[in-house]
């Protein structure tokens, strides 16, 4: 069989057809499959003989980041803008996610190419907008390349490039390069061994049996796809470990390093870029790892097939709640089963009350219902420094947008002169807050968790207030020792851990340390006299003890137990430190139930106590938030405002305009914006970013810009995470689940939007401009990003496919 490279030197007629209409001067509409060879159109059109300058958009930093490094290797001239970095940007083909481009579109600036890889995100509540004006601006001079394989009416996009007086052609293939095969689990191998417990390992392992390996398992959160991966690498055999290099088991760390020897990893946003680039996603495609578990929520950044796929739930659990998988992101996890070049048929493991192949289809895609407030009022602004109207050029955008029907603003109501409340403005409006139930039945408004003491917590459980500690589940998650009563008549629980045995030889003394116990001190670097060899009981309570708050996540001893052989420490834990909601009696409460009020609120009182209704027209929002003034001409806030994406012009405006609020605070603090609910673990300093919103908008939510007065992206935190000098306090009873990957993320958004501040337009406000001079500042002082091309190299071993075929003894 020929390899995928050898297939590639030959286009497809249907690929053909799509590079000659560019070279023609069309835009081009491609519908095809996951894995058909939609990016090859673009890399067949720049071998070619294609001159000018092409900009490739991808949705994902981390697919930027791939092709980049895929097309150097060709020995193309290849740049990179995706905010956080900025390579060779002046190179004849530059990668980029589409936000960097929007602006220079909007002003009539474009490449003689523009690739939209993925376009369906038109649909996407949050970024469609921005891919939607992107496309409907683009100049004349600009070919469109919009490419997707999950769209259901690819010709109607066809026909809004059309009516936007370009010429396109629509190019369909509907042919899978590798057919899908939909195996039901129970038909699999059934010899497998009692030990593998559980539905998925055991159904993991039958596809392993059957020689279907590769396997790319699909999980609803990043915490079942970590322990799906660990329990696999615990049942599973590895006759032929992976072996990694130094370099490669630094980057990896001890838990991925562990699963990564049996050639198992998980994937998701949580690992670093290092890891997810550098390890798991070319381990992957080199064909050496048996099993990879993925989140479902990052099936669209996955730039990975396998031979086999299977999806363990219908739901995930995003900030927003619990969403059901839908049939269009179905379409593209399935899709990553087969690989072209390599197998013949891709599989779809079936399991009872699993999504089945014939529920994946593509989008119907239609425009979000909401249009891009910074880009119409930037354009509003723009017409006013020209001299034109700004009202008809704001129409004039929302004609261009992908919908047949007229998208009302509200502006007709604007006019010359009036009063300061546009006319039928609402007075009286809705807002829905969060609160929760105290024990004595009242319910308080719900605030940021702080740290409490568990010895002062309610927990609810069983319809029932109980003390904290009188919840065996509260000390589950501690990996010291086990589980006990402190008293044999009092529901309290505390760690009972193993300290020492006593020892049987003269040489060994009274006592000898644990292994668990020597481990412990070792990992926290604990100074005891590494000489000392005999150990008596005095000698652990005076230098062992004291060490046990630290060892053990803040237990705390209260007695010794004997069994058999061995002295165990008893442990109580009022004093560890947990986060809670903390009520107005000072109380810590744990996992309250919660309720949504709706509020009725007059605009006309202060904003702290103002809220924004469902029914009013954008322009009664923009007038009500300070963004337009009576004659629907932006404001300083507005013109602010229109200089970013979604909410973070009007943190950023808010915080600017609090004059007590130092600028030099205000830049680090930024990083919340950004930052997401992973964050939101404590009530900080930076706290003052969302204080200096709130009290420009209240608690003011509106889909896509506002969530209770902060941008929707907002985490509270993660400032003090990135900036702190000190050591973080760190409790193991958080129930957050933040990792590297996530405070890598914050930082690269934190370095993008600093960039982005520092590259902005100016504006006359001397606070903005000293805002923008301090972010110039910072720039050198950003690392050399170009380090992140120089990952390791797989080994020779590591470049050849590994049959990963399970046998058990």
């Amino acid at each position: 069989m020929a390899t995928i490279e050898e297939q590639l030197k030959i286009p497809d007629l249907w690929q053909q057809r799509a590079v000659r209409a560019l070279l023609d001067g069309q835009d081009v509409v491609v519908s095809a499959p996951t894995g058909a060879g939609k990016t090859y159109i673009f890399e067949r059109l720049i071998e070619s003989g294609f001159t000018g300058r092409a900009v490739y958009t991808v949705p994902t930093r981390a697919l930027a980041n791939d092709k980049r490094l895929e097309w150097l290797r060709k020995g193309w001239s290849v740049g990179i803008t995706t905010g956080d970095r900025s390579v060779n940007p002046g190179a004849p083909i530059v990668v980029a996610t589409l936000e960097t481009q929007k602006r220079q579109l909007l002003r009539g600036h474009g490449p003689d190419l523009l690739v939209v890889d993925e376009y369906q995100m038109i649909g996407d509540a949050q970024r469609g907008l921005n891919y939607e004006l992107a496309i409907a601006m683009a100049p004349a001079h600009t070919r469109l390349l919009l490419l997707s394989g999950s769209v259901a009416n690819p010709d109607q996009v066809q026909q809004w490039l059309q009516r936007l007086g370009r010429t396109a052609t629509l190019i369909q293939h509907r042919k899978r390069p590798v057919p899908l095969e939909e195996v039901h689990v129970e038909a699999l191998p059934h010899r497998i061994p009692d030990s593998v417990q559980g539905l998925w390992p055991r159904a993991i392992a039958k596809v392993l049996k059957a020689g279907m390996a590769p396997l790319l398992a699909f999980a609803p959160r990043r915490k079942a796809a970590e322990d799906l991966a660990f329990e696999l690498a615990r049942v599973l055999p590895e006759e032929d470990p992976l072996v990694l290099s130094a370099e490669q088991e630094q980057i990896a760390g001890p838990q991925l390093k562990r699963l990564l020897r049996n050639r198992i990893a998980y994937h998701h946003s949580g690992l670093d870029y290092a890891q997810r680039a550098g390890l798991v996603e070319p381990l992957a495609k080199a064909g050496q790892l048996k099993v990879v578990v993925a989140t479902m929520g990052l099936a669209a950044g996955i730039n990975f097939s396998m031979r086999s796929v299977v999806i363990t739930d219908r739901q995930y659990r995003t900030s927003d709640g619990v969403h059901e998988v839908r049939p269009d992101e179905l379409l593209q996890m399935f899709g990553r089963a087969g690989r072209r070049g390599m197998d013949s048929v891709g599989y779809i493991i079936l399991a009872p009350g699993k999504p089945r192949l014939e529920e994946a289809k593509p989008l119907r895609l239609r425009r979000s219902s909401q249009v891009d407030w910074p880009s119409l009022i930037g354009v509003m602004q723009v017409a006013i420094e020209n001299n034109r109207n700004p009202i008809e050029s704001a129409r004039q955008l929302t004609s261009r947008l992908f919908s047949l029907q007229r998208i009302p603003l509200g502006l007709s109501q604007f006019r010359t002169s009036g009063p300061d409340q546009p006319p039928n403005s609402p007075r009286v409006i809705e807002q829905s807050v969060l609160e929760y139930l105290t024990p004595e039945g009242s319910w308080e408004r719900k605030k940021v968790a702080k740290l409490a003491r568990l010895g002062d917590c309610l927990f609810f459980s069983g319809g029932e207030w109980k003390p904290a500690l009188a919840v065996p589940a509260m000390l589950h998650a501690i990996p010291a020792g086990s589980l006990c009563k402190l008293r044999p008549r009092e529901a309290l629980y505390g760690r009972q851990v193993p300290i020492a045995r006593f020892g049987d030889r003269e040489q060994e003394g009274e006592l000898v340390l644990t292994r668990w116990l020597s481990r412990q001190l070792a990992q926290h670097q604990c100074r005891v006299r590494k000489e000392r060899r005999q150990w008596t009981l005095n000698g652990i309570e005076r230098k062992i003890l004291p060490l046990l708050p630290t060892l053990t996540h803040g237990g705390r001893f209260l007695e010794w137990k004997t069994a058999g052989d061995q002295l165990h420490a008893v442990l109580e834990y009022a004093d560890a430190q947990t986060y809670a909601q903390i009520d107005a009696k000072g109380r810590g409460l744990i996992h309250p139930p919660e309720r949504s009020v709706t509020h009725r609120v007059d605009l006309a009182l202060p904003a702290e106590n103002r809220a924004i209704s469902k029914g009013t027209s954008d322009a009664d929002l923009w007038f009500s938030l300070g963004l337009i003034d009576k004659h629907g001409a932006p404001t300083q806030r507005g013109i602010l405002f229109s200089f970013f994406n979604y909410g973070e012009g009007l943190a950023i405006a808010a915080a600017l305009e609090d004059l007590s609020y130092a600028v030099e605070d205000i830049l680090p603090d930024l990083a919340n914006l950004r930052a997401g609910h992973r964050f939101d673990l404590l009530e900080s300093s930076s706290g003052r970013l969302a204080a200096a919103c709130r009290a420009a908008y209240g608690m003011l939510s509106q889909s896509g810009y506002l969530k209770n007065g902060v941008p929707p992206t907002y985490g509270e935190g993660a400032s003090e995470i990135l900036f702190s000098t000190k050591p973080l306090h760190k409790s193991l009873l958080q129930t957050s689940e933040l990792r590297p990957g996530d405070i890598e993320r914050a930082r690269l958004e934190w370095r993008s939007l600093v960039r982005h501040i520092a590259h902005a337009p100016e504006l006359n406000w001397a606070r903005w401009l000293d805002l923008k001079a301090l972010a110039l500042a910072t720039l050198p002082s950003f690392p050399n990003t170009d380090q992140l091309d120089s990952l390791p190299p797989l080994s020779y071993k590591q470049r050849q496919r590994h049959k990963s075929f399970l046998t058990f003894a």
